[in-house]
């Protein structure tokens, strides 16, 4: 039996069946909006109407939801039970909860969502069958209520991978996400439930921001926890660990990089992929694989995300190069470096570069891919790469070369390009061209035969100048063109005939051909021999001819590959050596092979340094020099053997193998050799230099003399002969070509045009002057190529330090000619830029500025001499065309000097300080003649000799003409400028000049502050700021020490100083006034002239809340004694001005006609003044204190007291002036602390002025609000003082005085009063009394009724004593603040606020009398005129009334106020059931219950309203609408009381109130009843239709009414017609709402249904549609009964026969009605309907035929067959 008992209760725990009643509804309560009390009362059709309305709201939002309204939101799911359902019928549910959810979750914190969702639990229980998809649902949300909700409706057996949502259940808290980490790292299932969860969503494009948060969050700090807990153990166990972390999240990661539907799923998948790779020591097959996976999936929106993850995996991973599969994707990437650039900020990208490089290269080789080649080029360039991975990638780009042949390349176009890639790269001049060069050297092939291959020369031209970057990325390789064939080439070669032509000169024109020839042939020796034995070359003529050697030289100072150069080296020198016996000076072939000691090749150089061997080994002494005659054409160059043996002997020879080291030697050796004086004698020297100097003139290859002047240009001189005077022929000649020839030629040799440019006039020297008249005449040449003119400027520029101070004025002179030259060609703004670059001596700048003031001023200001000369003595003023040409043409000039001037650190050249005066007074000249400020020329002459000025002080030798009158010039500059900057550059040379030659400016100094206020002074910026305070500090000191020493008075002598400060305070910025102000007083001094400023600001901006701001602001800044000591002089002052003959504030304040009104503005700032923190703080600090500071303190401060009250004394007859003189008092007196206040008060308080007992009252009062509460001392010394206020109270007379002594008392209570509740006490029963609540002052009884509220708060309880006095008054008070034409809102307010605290506190002690007292009160006042904030405090008290007032008394009272209530109108009527609603909401039910009587009574008497006010019993004007609205009113108070009874309570009110509303009235009351009826019928409709079916029975208490009501209705009677439709919707109602069968009850249907029928044939009197029809159509659906349908269809039916077209029409309708809500069930009756029907056909009405078509429509669409054949 009990293993039975067992198994029963085990089957029981497991299913989701509920058989208990009790379970059963707590299971029902569960719900995600709705409180559980409430839930629980809920069905299933108000839950579905809530659920439907929020579906069709997020059907709007996303119409993907649509297709949830055929099965989980249909009307059919209202009867669907899961516990009922097979398994298969439960899994198609889950998986349509389950979509749905994944589609709903995104918007889980919209409420149409929740609602939605509220459905699925309460009806499908989903949190029970589908706990673990809700809860993954939810989660994302975690941290929002509704999460919180969730778990409070979840079952206890949660899901194993949820368990740990336990305790958050219990405490119903949010968990936070640290703990779901935690989960989710120690339990695989939990990660495992989201990642699935997250990458469905994914996958259906579900996914939304929340949950891939959560995912991304989660997985990664997993991960990160999961690797940190791995590294425990020895490495096998951290590789074991490494792997299952591999295998548990490899997958979801993988899923996730591919997600391209989602790209922020994408991203988030690939910060986890970044912490495995940072930390997860990975190998390299799981990098790899990464790798290729995240290129697989990644987007244009994901790719720079995946570039920093793909950067990351290759950081960790060894330095391979990429696979094929990420090197594709990648080259797919625009812009892959930028975005390698913007990676590498954040994660270092070396290692991904690097692998990408080589794997690009790899592409090409095996491809041949050209945007491959791109991506290696612009990696390289990029700078991703250190020098040792640029050299591996260019080795690879070396072999890849090698690699590609005709096959891959069929075009040779890729050829071409990594040709054209391997040049540019290799003349980097940064590290990684260092690298690059290392990696050419290094290489193990034949690098000569690679260049030829390519048809490039590889290795760099080290020749190019630095800077040449766009040079050197234009640098192409040079391509041959394709031969049919080397052999026949060489044949036709060989047919040539032999040319004695010079290859250097102009006349030869096969070199080109023969060039590419022999580049073809290098390769092989064979060919080269065969080319080299040609007929053209005369190579036996070599020693005879020009040709050979010459070709041979060009080729090796072309721009060819090495190998070729070479290679024409070695046949030169094997030619030489071949004819060792023949005696011909080869010294020109000596001096092309030191040219090719300059080759950037390290092999070409050795090649030349053995061609040199050999000419110094086969030298012979000889006159017959090789191409000294026909070199160069017509022309050659030799020098004499002896100078020959010289050069090969002491300089080539022995400094061979130091110029193979590098290109840069062999220049440096031919400089340095020819400098000196130990390689022979001048003359052997000189013929050398010339030697060189001629070649270089000469030749015609640029390269040639490019090399060769990288030597000769560093020598200066030899034996005087300077190179300028060899080489400015060569000069000339560059200089004479074209833009386009030059770059021509340049380009042909692969040169950098601007390093020619710059060797070409780097030959001129400083000394020589036809190469600078030279080079000047370039420059003003407009046909001069650009570039050399800037070239020319930057050896202009280097040359400026060694020129002479002649030379550099000479210079200087040009080139501001120049720059000043019309429009702005290269060589202007060159020149301008050269003397603004360079250092200008202070003879240069004297010269520029001098020029300026006795050539270009006057020349711009007179009429030019020539004019005047043409002009007679009644000439015609100067046409404004000339002199505005010459005016522009000074400016600019006066403008550049200026810049220069300013340019070249003035502090440097004080000596131009006159000069400059000079030149700013010829500026203020100048200026009328432009009709222009000319602020910014002003601004430089200032701020240079504001930069000056300081030199004067350290040097003694420097003066500064006193008497010139520079301060009259600066005065001007702030007069009449308008320039904020030149005012402010001004003032700081004033501010220098006062330091260092106060004479000068001190005569100018009052007109400088006099117009320092209209200018500077309202300034905002920061440094106006500053120009301010450094020219207050700088020049009012020495202005005032002036004025002390000539004894004069110091506040007299300034007052025009001060008063320009003070008139532009307007004006001054409100962030700047404070702190100019405190500048200006601090250099005055404030001893002396605080007091001044003070009383000169409040005298010109009057007595107003900003200057008491200001000024106490001002004087808090000083200490207290200064503070003291300067009030101590503002009540000197004040009293000075109403002496006989006033003396100091007649000229500080003005001599105003009304002297009263200047000292009460003065006056009325005092007390302000007083009030400063600072002086409080201070003095009370000092108070405690006893040394000689503090006893200075007290005699100020005692002197002040006495002044004040002398001054009270004085002007005790002007009062206004006397009321200041007390608030100032009053200030000083709070200055003390509260207990040396209170002790001054006990005395003050005696003297007979009882304003002045009255101020320091409330002194007292703002005092007391500033004490703290904690301060022991001063609650002792109030609360003692309690009973001497309480007795001013009584004694005085003055209401004002009892006033502030109430004041002070309900401030001294609200603080302290619970720490002595008898003094307060006894206060309470005074002001209560008649000596205060009862005298006549409004005022005093508006404070008294405050102070009371106060008290009672205080006392509470302790109170109640003085109640018996109060509350009477009070009421009486408020009654008397409602009488009258006018009520007083003040009175009112206050006697409200007064009953508010007794309702709070004492509700108990309010009684019935007083309440009945204060609710007729409040009645007045609803529809009295006050104001808003009287009706918010009336309705504040009310509703402390209705909430904390006995039930009993409350109901009562509002049971005999009705009547007043509503004799008062609408607005008294609608607070009087406000009250009564809030009342019944907030009593509980036995409350409700057990004054059930009254609140009965209550609301048949608000029923009977409409009765009363129309019969006149209560006289009040309701308009109709009104009347609605109090009905609604009333309806919602009875519905609030009717929730709260049971049905045993309420059955019997009900019952009498159907009887009160029936027969309440005799029957000769007709109207009286009927208007009763219809509020009666009104509540029901609302009861009804609120309740349900819950209350259907209800309605056998209005049965007998209704029907009675509805046979008896006269029509013609509006108010009889108004409650025949009340009636009807009241059954209606009651039809709809019928769940129970109560009108099927025949005793039930018999009653009403006959007369509802009957009231068709009255149709014509109402709009049957909206009445009469639906309560038939309730009806007939309410009694499922086919009997009663048939009697019902018979009486319809019958009615059709009737005349009346009205009649018939609304039968008609009502069966269309029948017919659209019963359908078939109606149908059934067709029989008995067609012959009705057939006849209605022909009626004679065409709207009765119409709308029986209509019904035969309808009938048809329900049946699905046609009536025709019915109705024949």
């Amino acid at each position: 039996m009990s293993s039975l008992l067992e198994q029963l209760k085990a089957v029981q725990a497991n299913s989701r069946v509920i058989l208990d009643g009790k379970l059963a509804k707590a299971a029902h309560s569960k719900s995600l909006i709705f409180e559980p009390q409430a839930a629980a009362g809920q069905t299933y059709a108000d839950i579905y109407r809530v659920a439907r309305e929020g579906f069709d709201e997020l059907c709007t939002i996303d119409s993907r939801f649509r297709p949830f309204a055929a099965h989980l939101f249909s009307e059919e799911s209202q009867q669907a039970d899961r516990t009922q359902m097979t398994a298969d019928e439960n899994a198609t549910l889950d998986r349509r909860v389950e979509s749905f959810l994944q589609l709903a979750a995104a918007r889980l914190q919209l409420m149409p969502a929740i609602k939605a969702i509220e459905w699925l639990i309460r009806r499908f229980r989903i949190h029970e069958f589908n706990t673990r998809t809700l809860i993954t649902c939810f989660l994302p949300f975690h941290t929002i209520p509704v999460f919180v909700t969730l778990l409070s409706i979840l079952p206890s057996n949660l899901p194993h991978e949820y368990r740990f949502l336990d305790p958050y259940i219990r405490s119903l808290t949010n968990p936070p996400i640290e703990v779901i980490v935690t989960q989710a790292t120690n339990h695989r299932e939990l990660l495992t439930a989201i990642s699935e969860y997250t990458l469905d969503l994914g996958d259906k494009k579900h996914d939304y921001h929340a949950a891939t948060m959560l995912w991304f969050s989660v997985m990664t700090q997993s991960v990160n926890a999961r690797i940190d807990k791995g590294r425990s153990g020895n490495k096998a166990i951290q590789l074991e660990n490494t792997q299952k972390l591999l295998q548990q999240v490899t997958p979801a990661l993988s899923r996730g990089m591919m997600m391209r539907q989602s790209p922020e799923l994408q991203m988030a998948s690939y910060m986890p992929v970044l912490v495995l790779a940072r930390k997860g020591r990975l190998n390299d097959a799981a990098l790899v694989a990464f790798m290729d996976q995240l290129v697989a999936g990644w987007q244009s929106k994901t790719v720079d995300q995946g570039l920093l993850t793909l950067a990351c995996l290759a950081y960790a991973r060894a330095a391979k190069p990429v696979t094929s599969r990420v090197a594709k994707a990648l080259l797919k990437i625009d812009d892959l470096v930028g975005k390698f650039k913007m990676v590498n900020q954040t994660q270092c990208v070396r290692k991904l570069a690097n692998g990408t490089a080589l794997a690009f290269v790899d592409r090409l080789s095996k491809k041949g891919n050209f945007r491959a080649l791109q991506g290696v080029k612009a990696i390289i360039l990029g700078g991703f790469l250190d020098q040792m991975q640029v050299k591996v990638v260019y080795k690879s780009l070396l072999l890849a070369a090698h690699k590609l042949n005709d096959e891959l390349d069929p075009q040779g176009t890729i050829r071409k390009e990594l040709a054209s890639t391997l040049v540019s790269l290799a003349q980097l001049k940064d590290k990684n061209g260092d690298a690059i060069r290392a990696a050419i050297e290094e290489v193990d092939f034949n690098i000569e035969e690679l260049e030829l291959k390519l048809r490039a020369a590889i290795r760099p031209k080290l020749t190019i100048a630095e800077g040449s970057d766009d040079m050197m990325e234009g640098v192409e390789a040079m391509a041959i063109e394709e031969r049919p064939s080397l052999d026949a080439t060489l044949q036709q070669v060989e047919k040539l005939q032999p040319s004695k032509t010079s290859c250097l000169s102009q006349e030869s024109g096969v070199f080109n051909d023969l060039c590419a020839v022999f580049l073809s042939a290098a390769i092989e020796q064979v060919d080269l021999e065969r080319f080299d034995a040609a007929p053209v070359l005369s190579r036996d003529q070599a020693l005879n001819d020009a040709f050979y050697f010459s070709f041979y030289m060009r080729v090796w100072c072309g721009p060819h590959p090495a190998l070729a150069k070479v290679v024409a080296l070695e046949r030169v020198k094997n030619r030489i050596k071949e004819s060792e016996s023949t005696k011909t000076d080869l010294q020109v072939i000596a001096l092309y092979a030191a040219v090719a000691l300059a080759d950037p090749s390290k092999k070409v150089r050795r090649a030349a340094a053995d061609l040199i061997a050999v000419l110094k080994a086969t030298f012979k002494a000889s006159e017959d020099v090789w191409g000294a005659k026909d070199l160069y054409g017509a022309s050659g160059v030799s020098m004499d053997s002896a100078a020959f043996k010289c050069l090969l002997d002491s300089v080539l020879v022995p400094s061979l193998e130091e110029a193979v080291t590098h290109e840069d030697q062999i220049g440096i050796i031919i400089s340095s050799a020819l400098e000196n004086s130990k390689l022979g004698d001048k003359k052997t020297r000189l013929a050398i230099f010339k030697f060189f100097c001629a070649h270089i003139t000469e030749t015609p290859l640029l390269t040639a003399k490019l090399r060769l002047l990288e030597g000769i240009n560093k020598i200066k001189s030899i034996s005087g002969t300077y190179r300028t005077e060899l080489l400015l022929a060569m000069l000339r000649s560059w200089a004479s070509l074209t833009s386009t020839e030059a770059a021509e030629r340049a380009a042909l040799e692969s040169l950098d045009e601007k390093a020619l440019d710059l060797a070409a006039v780097g030959t001129v020297v400083p000394s020589q002057h036809d190469g600078l008249d030279l080079l000047f005449q370039l420059i003003k040449d407009p046909q001069t190529r650009p570039t050399l003119v800037v070239a020319i400027f930057e050896r202009t520029t280097k040359m400026w330090p060694t020129m002479k101070s002649q030379a550099k004025l000479l210079t200087a002179n040009v080139m501001l000619e120049l720059s000043q030259s019309s429009g702005q060609d290269t060589a202007a703004v060159e020149a301008a830029g050269f003397l603004r670059n360079v250092d200008l001596t202070t003879d240069i700048l004297l010269a520029f500025v001098d020029s300026l003031q006795y050539e270009d001023t006057r020349m711009a200001t007179e009429v030019p001499a020539n004019k005047r000369r043409r002009t007679s003595t009644a000439a015609q003023p100067v046409s404004s065309n000339t002199i505005s040409l010459e005016v522009q043409k000074t400016v600019k000039k006066m403008n550049f000097v200026l810049e220069l001037v300013q340019g070249s650190k003035p502090e440097n050249h004080p000596e131009l300080l006159p000069s400059l005066f000079t030149t700013l007074s010829d500026i203020h000249h100048l200026r009328k003649l432009v009709g222009s400020e000319l602020g910014y020329m002003q601004t430089l002459v200032l701020s240079s000799i504001g930069a000056m000025i300081p030199a004067y002080d350290n040097n003694k030798d420097l003066t500064i003409d006193a008497s010139v009158g520079y301060g009259d010039i600066l005065a001007a500059c702030v007069q009449n400028s308008s320039s904020a900057q030149v005012t402010n550059e001004a003032l700081l040379v004033v501010a220098s000049l006062a330091r260092t030659a106060p004479d000068v400016v001190l005569q100018s100094v009052m007109p400088i502050f006099t117009f320092m206020g209209s200018s500077v002074l309202r300034q905002a910026d920061n440094y106006s700021q500053s120009v301010v305070k450094k020219t207050v500090q700088q020049v009012i000191p020495p202005l005032i020490a002036t004025f002390r020493n000539k004894g004069r008075n110091l506040v007299a002598s300034t007052k025009d100083l001060l008063a320009s400060f003070v008139t532009a305070y307007e004006h001054i910025p409100p962030t700047r006034k404070r702190e100019i102000f405190i500048s200006l007083v601090e250099n005055l001094g404030p001893d002396d002239f605080l007091f001044a400023v003070l009383a000169m600001f409040v005298d010109r901006y009057g007595a107003t809340d900003e200057m008491f701001s200001f000024t106490s602001y001002i004087m808090s800044c000083f200490s207290v004694e200064i503070q003291l000591h300067s009030l101590i002089k503002f009540l000197d002052l004040v009293s000075d001005i109403f002496k006989p003959k006033p003396a100091l504030s007649n000229s500080l304040i003005g001599n105003d006609s009304d002297a009263d009104k200047t000292a009460l503005k003065q006056l009325t700032l005092l007390p302000h003044l007083l009030s400063n923190s600072r002086l409080k703080q201070e003095i009370t600090a000092l108070a405690e204190r006893d040394d000689m500071e503090s006893v200075k303190i007290r005699d100020s401060y005692a002197k002040l007291l006495e002044g004040i009250l002398s001054m009270a004394s004085n002007l005790k007859a002007k009062k206004a002036l006397y009321s200041r003189c007390g608030d100032a008092l009053a200030k000083l007196l709070s200055l003390l602390s509260i207990a040396e206040f209170i002790k001054s008060v006990d005395s003050l308080l005696e003297r007979p002025d009882i304003g002045l007992r009255r101020k320091v009252l409330q002194a007292l009062e703002l005092r007391v609000d500033k004490e703290s509460t904690g301060d022991p001392k001063s609650r002792e010394a109030l609360l003692a003082f309690l009973p001497q206020l309480t007795a001013v109270i009584r004694e005085s007379d003055d209401m004002n005085y009892k006033h502030t002594a109430v004041t002070c008392v309900d401030k001294i209570s609200e603080k302290y009063g619970k720490k002595d509740l008898d003094a307060v006490a006894a206060a309470a029963q005074t002001i209560a009394g008649d000596h205060c609540l009862g005298q006549s002052s409004q005022a005093l009884r508006l404070m008294a009724l405050l102070c009371l509220a106060s008290l009672v708060d205080v006392l509470q309880d302790g109170i109640v004593p003085v109640l018996p006095v109060a509350i009477p008054k009070t009421l009486g008070y408020l009654e008397e603040s409602l009488s009258g034409d006018k009520p007083n809102n003040e009175l009112h307010n206050a006697s409200y606020a007064f009953v508010a605290a007794l309702a709070q506190h004492i509700p108990y002690m309010i009684s019935g009398a007083s309440l009945d007292r204060l609710l007729a009160c409040s009645n007045a006042s609803a529809v009295a005129d006050l104001d808003a904030e009287s009706a918010r405090n009336r309705s504040h008290c009310l509703q402390l009334l209705a909430k904390l007032v006995d039930p009993k008394v409350l109901y009562t009272a509002l049971n005999n106020n009705w009547a007043t209530a509503a004799k008062s109108g609408f607005a008294a009527i609608t607070e009087f059931l406000d009250i009564l609603g809030l009342a019944l909401d907030k009593h509980a039910r036995p409350a409700v219950t057990k004054n059930i009587n009254i609140l009965s009574e209550i609301f048949t008497k608000t029923l009977d309203l409409r009765r009363v006010v129309a019969t006149g019993e209560i006289k009040t004007e309701l308009s109709v609408e009104q009347l609605g609205q109090i009905d609604s009113l009333i309806i919602q108070t009875a519905l609030k009381m009717i929730y709260k009874l049971h049905d045993a309570v309420f059955r019997p009110v009900f019952s009498k109130l159907v009887e009160w509303g029936w027969s309440g009235l005799p029957k000769s009351d007709a109207s009286g009843r009927t208007l009763r009826l219809v509020s009666l019928y009104t509540f029901l409709d609302a009861f009804f239709e609120a309740l349900k079916s819950i209350i259907t029975n209800y309605a056998s208490y209005i049965v007998d009414s209704a029907s009675s009501i509805l046979s008896g209705t006269n029509f013609a009677r509006e108010n009889e017609k108004l409650l025949w439709q009340r009636v009807v919707r009241t059954l209606t109602t009651c039809f709809k709402h019928d769940q129970d069968g109560f009108w099927q009850a025949p005793s039930h249907y018999n009653a009403v249904a006959p007369v509802l029928v009957e009231q068709f044939l009255h149709a014509a009197n109402f709009d049957a549609m909206e009445e009469l029809i639906p309560a038939v159509v309730e009806l007939a659906a309410a009694v499922d009964s086919q009997e009663h349908r048939k009697e019902l269809n018979t009486s319809l039916l019958k009615h059709l026969e009737s005349p009346v077209v009205a009649v018939r029409l609304a039968v008609i309708r009502c069966q269309q009605g029948l017919t659209e809500r019963l359908e078939e069930e109606w149908l059934r009756g067709l029989a008995e309907m067609l012959p009705r029907i057939s006849e209605l056909q022909d009626d004679e009405d065409e709207g009765v035929e119409r709308e029986n078509a209509r019904w035969i429509v309808g009938i048809e669409e329900k049946l699905g067959e046609s009536l025709d054949s019915m109705l024949q």
